[in-house]
């Protein structure tokens, strides 16, 4: 598959107090095929949600260059479907009027009833056809999240963008709405990319593992390539012989490789492919 997004020596610095920058991410170099789902995952403060917002086009590039569908970005547009930690809805209305304020915007050709279909379609998917009347207020945690996940996909975009979407919810939660995140993603088969500390949650959603390096000057640091067959099952994918390798390279980069300091040599782009072990077929937990 051809490259549909590439990241290029991508940084992000602010004034530093007293003169010269601080520098949260710098040398960010990657490419996602078509279609892909990658995470990337790092300590906390390490530049995943900078980036992330920078492919976004919510933070502006200090430095470097993001293309996608072949050009490159210069600001937020439709392209992008984004899903927060906190799906921040309008707390005046209802989960419908949430979805269809993004539906009348980007489908303002459509006829008023094919703009309720999309709303009600998407609202359905994600488990709450019965709830499109109530205010976020009225909705649980999960449920607003549940919200900003049909809001995403509601706009048809070409790639989803998702800021730790499940790390405020209890474990069922979280495991209930990665279902239904899958779902969607399989039907839709768009470019994803989802920032995540949850080393399980990476390996059961995606396809490749990006491991960024502590900051300041935070870049990527290892590639996992995750080997498990689509569609995924969670329990089929924990029993896997090779799940536990897996997580022991994800944990053992977190715990003792993320020094930007110990990674030399890690090529051109400053990553080091962890080559997937062959045959592997699954889905993991978080």
């Amino acid at each position: 598959m051809s490259a549909y997004v590439e990241i290029s020596q991508l940084k992000k610095s602010y004034p530093a107090p007293g003169g010269g920058e601080a520098v949260i991410v710098k040398d960010f170099n990657l490419k996602i095929a078509n279609g892909e789902f990658v995470t990337v995952i790092g300590h906390s403060g390490c530049g995943k949600s900078t980036q992330l917002m920078m492919l976004a086009g919510l933070t502006e590039i200090t430095e470097g260059v993001i293309v996608i569908g072949g050009k490159e970005i210069t600001g937020a547009g439709p392209d992008r479907g984004i899903v927060f930690q906190s799906p921040s809805l309008l707390p005046w209305m209802t989960a419908f009027e949430n979805v269809m304020l993004g539906v009348e915007q980007v489908f303002f050709t459509a006829t008023k009833e094919e703009r309720r279909q999309i709303v009600e379609y998407y609202l359905t998917v994600v488990g709450l056809g019965d709830a499109m009347d109530k205010r976020p207020a009225e909705l649980s945690q999960g449920m607003r999240q549940r919200v900003g996940i049909a809001r995403a996909f509601a706009l048809k975009p070409k790639m989803l963008l998702l800021d730790e979407p499940f790390g405020m919810l209890d474990s069922l939660t979280r495991y209930e709405l990665q279902a239904v995140l899958l779902q969607l993603w399989r039907k839709e088969r768009i470019t994803a990319m989802m920032v995540t500390h949850d080393v399980d949650e990476a390996l059961y959603l995606s396809d490749r593992v990006v491991c960024m390096t502590n900051g300041p000057e935070a870049t990527v640091g290892e590639i996992l390539s995750v080997p498990f067959e689509r569609p995924r099952d969670r329990k089929t994918v924990m029993e896997h012989p090779d799940y536990p390798r897996l997580r022991h390279e994800l944990i053992s980069f977190l715990e003792h490789r993320s020094h930007r300091s110990s990674l030399g040599g890690y090529g051109v782009a400053g990553v080091h492919a962890v080559e997937p072990v062959s045959g592997s077929a699954a889905t993991v937990p978080a």
